[in-house]
């Protein structure tokens, strides 16, 4: 047989197999993909949107990790014999220190205004969350007035001699770990108040009447009883403040104190990014622990309630002890909310009458307002296809989705902004010190928000609103536009707005990557204040302050 009749017969029989195979082939990838989507597959337009927005929202960690492992051996073993144990040193301690002072402040705050009879309860409930509407970094700000090398606390020391005959010079040093850990405690405590209070506000009853039945007193009620139904919303609380305190810039820059963080800025502004890369990578690693950590102690500690025998938690009497609970929570107050905001209104009245409220500052103004409203936009735009594929299309796919849009929220905003410094300026250089890419990586630090906000809103949508949309012929992409958007507008217009706040008080994604010349009023609060500006840092700080005041509200009504 000649060698071309050999190669036709053999072309043949391909056909044939593949004629055989390839309809079972199909069937079989067909039947898979349907199996995946529970028969119900949400649509290529739908899912390709999906895919590229989780795809933007994990480039940037991508990149810093791909960038630290190529840093260079060199590289790696100077920084670990000389940088990163210091930093390790000073970013764990400052960690643990915050984060257990926020449980014992939050926790304790929570069951006085929840448990007790403490006049004024839903005043308080109130005034003790307004430090969430104070960035950190302002509130460093004030303290550093009050308790600066040239503050008025020295001031008011030095003026009085038998205080300085009796017990010495003056001795308190904002400039320290001390000053951090007290600055960030009282900025940050409410992530724990917050949630513990919605926890308070769940406990049955029964529980506690079980308890007080075996003859045990209010405090072993507490200890044995109450606390162990409360460790999924302190843990949930304690893990928003590890992440916060691994992540801030600004008070630690403010005040002096080297972090993970402010190692990580300060090498990328000496352009040695391999650097940045690898402490960027470590400071990865400790977010990862810290939240492997708290799943897995949740696990282990696991509490249900029944609802259909649900009682209202008893009001507990002070009795005596109603005036010092009432000093402690009035104290709790006074630093951290009515001393700062009093520095910040007395130097604002002194810097509007020197003009401060000029042309520039408006500028600030007008930048904060359009990169926070273009990232709110955006975020509202990429939060509709996730949480509706989430909700509509529950699979393997869109988890994987849902997970990586929540990777940004879960880092540092250094470590998002020089993931885009290797990115834009080494492979799209044309976006590269625009305002744009500021904005993108508050989308990538504050996606999860818009989604949140989303999701609440469309789990009271009903699914069989969706199919009668289908059965009219709509494909699942202009369902999602024209049916189930126009119902949930409210709770996509909530999430912009968190996202827009959110935005105006972020600072080291912003002084990363603004193009020369972009200020915003966070930008202008830190080098105002850094240079001992205050009548003009103020008036910035107060504004975002107020500006800061809806998510609290929302919260408040959240929680």
């Amino acid at each position: 047989m000649s060698i071309k009749k050999i190669t036709q017969l053999n072309k043949n029989n391909h056909d044939k197999v593949g004629k055989k195979f390839s309809p079972t082939l199909l069937r079989f990838f067909r039947r898979k993909w349907l199996n995946i989507w529970q028969s119900n597959p949400p649509g290529t337009v739908l899912l390709l949107c999906g895919l590229c927005i989780a795809v933007i929202m994990s480039i940037p960690i991508i990149y810093v990790v791909w960038r630290s492992l190529f840093a260079g051996t060199n590289r790696w073993v100077r920084l670990l014999d000389q940088r990163i144990p210091q930093l390790l040193g000073n970013t764990l301690s400052l960690t643990a220190a915050v984060t257990a002072s926020t449980i014992i402040i939050g926790v304790s705050l929570a069951w006085i205004v929840i448990r007790t009879d403490i006049p004024g309860k839903k005043t308080w409930r109130w005034l003790l969350a307004m430090p969430l509407t104070i960035p950190p970094y302002v509130g460093a700000m004030a303290y550093i007035i009050v308790f600066g090398h040239s503050g008025w606390a020295r001031d008011l020391w030095q003026g009085t001699p038998w205080l300085v005959n009796t017990l010495g010079d003056y001795a308190i040093n904002i400039y320290s770990f001390e000053g951090v850990f007290f600055v960030l405690t009282m900025f940050t405590y409410p992530y724990v108040y917050l949630i513990v209070s919605a926890s308070l506000q769940k406990t049955n009853r029964n529980y506690e009447d079980a308890a007080y039945s075996q003859g045990m007193s209010t405090s072993e009620v507490f200890w044995k009883v109450n606390l162990p139904l409360l460790r999924p919303a302190i843990g949930a609380g304690a893990v928003l403040v590890s992440l916060y305190v691994l992540g801030d810039f600004g008070t630690i820059a403010m005040l002096r104190y080297v972090t993970f963080t402010a190692a990580i800025y300060f090498q990328r502004a000496g352009f040695d990014t391999a650097s940045a890369a690898v402490l960027s990578l470590v400071l990865i690693f400790l977010t990862i622990i810290i939240l492997w950590i708290e799943s897995k102690t949740r696990k282990k500690s696991r509490y249900y309630q029944t609802s259909n025998t649900y009682r209202k938690p008893l009001t507990l009497k002070l009795g005596k002890w109603r005036f010092l609970v009432f000093l402690y929570v009035s104290l709790i107050f006074f630093v951290s909310v009515l001393l700062p905001i009093s520095v910040l209104i007395y130097w604002s009245k002194i810097g509007i009458s020197m003009g401060a409220l000029d042309d520039r500052f408006f500028g600030f103004v007008f930048n904060s307002l359009k990169v926070s409203g273009f990232a709110a936009l955006i975020c509202m735009l990429f939060a509709m296809p996730i949480i509706y594929l989430k909700a509509r299309y529950p699979s393997v796919i869109t988890s994987f989705i849902d997970r990586l849009s929540y990777g940004g929220y879960a880092l540092p905003g250094v470590i998002v902004a020089l993931g885009f410094v290797f990115i834009f300026n080494n492979h799209l250089p044309i976006l590269y010190g625009t305002f744009y890419i500021v904005a993108l990586a508050f989308v990538v630090r504050f996606l999860p928000q818009a989604m949140q906000a989303g999701e609440a809103s469309l789990s009271l949508l009903s699914p069989r609103i969706d199919e009668a949309a289908r059965s009219l012929g709509y494909p699942p992409w202009k369902v999602m536009l024209k049916v189930i958007l126009p119902n949930m507008l409210p709770g996509v217009l909530a999430g912009g707005a968190l996202v827009f706040v959110s935005s105006i008080k972020e600072l080291p994604a912003t002084l990363m990557l603004r193009p020369p010349g972009f200020d915003t009023l966070a930008v202008r609060v830190y080098f105002e204040a850094s240079e001992a500006i205050y009548h003009l840092a103020a008036p910035a700080a107060l504004l975002i302050i107020i500006v800061s005041i809806t998510p609290l509200q929302y919260m408040l009504k959240k929680y």
